[in-house]
């Protein structure tokens, strides 16, 4: 657990390393079969009241890097190999807290209590309304005010022959940010050897509540600062789509991306159509209806990019995927310096403002009952 450190700046180095990996002094990291797989841990920076935030660095020993915080239990930067062995970062991010502490567009965030957005900041749950803050023009984004992405995660190393990454936990008091019943959440950011990350996300609640648990990573597969997204080639699982109104709130209605800008159901360029989807500003920014509705782990999307090679398929078990093309990024400071349409996000999740659509797949989490969602991004290269 990462607690508030008061001691001398090296000190509270060397602690933090050793809280984070759940070792004491004398006791050398397991690394069964001489993998060259590791995490290591430093001092990212302090917040106001002198907590030390963690970062961590996460290497699969096969050209992946990884480097995660536990404020927000963000992801700060993925670097992977192109075509020619060439490794970058293809994750949008800061390497400084002050950034994230000045305010970022979810850059990398896990997001909570409840990702996207809940029409007018309401919901009846039991009988009972609950008013949450209205922090994207009249409705809730991503938690409210203070969502997950900007709480102190207790967090710690996770090192096994098949696996190695972060452990995040966070609990959640009743009454956060509007949201009913105390909630504990533990997230899981790990990388294989066959270069897969997975995200595991589970939490238990002692009172009925809505949860909708996501990462927010800002995805350029030709470099995180390459410039425009429209050449990524993207195929998406997914024959339906959610409409929404103008503050992004879903109607209602399933429509088929047949014959319309939606559709990626073949591998198309994500700048084709991107002009004639509408919407203020121009770009996409919905949730796509994955075709598997089982819960099982399914392939939600591929992604391709092709000068650097890379490819990019998300695997998850949730009923859907927001699609996002940076519609919102302006080149300011707190966008990285990235302007429209420089990143994207594949957000897999379920259904924005499901608790006041019943016919949605049903995002509440009832007493006894454990949240569990799995997503998977798995990384190549095409020559």
């Amino acid at each position: 657990m990462m607690k508030r450190c008061l001691a001398p700046a090296a000190l509270c180095l060397a602690a933090i390393v050793m809280s984070a990996s759940g070792l004491t002094a004398a006791e050398p990291a397991a690394k069964g079969n001489d993998t060259p797989m590791n995490v290591t841990a430093s001092e990212f920076g302090q917040l106001p009241d002198g907590t030390v935030i963690a970062k961590y660095t996460v290497d699969n020993g096969n050209g992946i890097v990884m480097e995660l915080i536990n404020y927000g239990a963000i992801m700060t930067s993925l670097s992977t190999p192109d075509k020619d062995g060439k490794s970058t970062n293809i994750n949008v991010g800061f390497d400084n807290l002050e950034s994230y502490l000045g305010g970022t567009p979810y850059f990398g965030a896990t997001v909570g209590r409840y990702a996207n957005r809940i029409a007018k900041g309401k919901f009846t749950l039991g009988g009972k309304q609950y008013t949450l803050a209205t922090n994207n023009g009249p409705n809730t984004l991503h938690g409210g005010e203070k969502g997950f992405d900007k709480v102190v995660w207790d967090s710690k190393k996770i090192e096994t022959e098949d696996a190695v990454g972060v452990q995040f936990d966070y609990s959640s008091k009743d009454g956060e940010e509007g949201y009913p019943g105390n909630l504990k959440v533990t997230v899981k950011y790990t990388l294989t050897p066959d270069n897969k990350l997975v995200m595991d996300y589970t939490a238990t609640t002692d009172a009925e509540t809505v949860l909708n648990l996501t990462n927010h990573n800002y995805w350029n597969l030709a470099g995180a600062t390459s410039g425009k997204n429209y050449d990524h080639q993207l195929k998406l699982e997914a024959d339906k789509y959610l409409p929404v109104d103008e503050t992004l709130i879903p109607t209602g209605d399933m429509a088929s991306v047949k014959g319309t800008p939606m559709d990626f159901t073949q591998f198309k360029a994500i700048g084709k159509d991107i002009q004639q989807t509408g919407g203020d500003p121009i770009g996409y920014d919905h949730c796509y209806v994955l075709n598997d509705q089982s819960g099982n782990l399914s392939l939600a999307a591929t992604v391709k990019e092709p000068t650097s090679g890379r490819v990019m398929q998300v695997w998850t078990t949730q009923p859907g995927i927001q699609f996002y093309s940076g519609n919102f990024l302006d080149g300011s400071k707190g966008n990285a310096g990235l302007n429209q349409h420089e990143a994207f996000c594949l957000e897999t999740q379920h259904y924005p403002d499901t608790p006041n659509q019943p016919s949605f797949p049903t995002a509440t989490l009832k007493p006894g009952e454990t949240y569990h969602e799995t997503t998977v991004h798995k990384f190549s290269v095409e020559k």
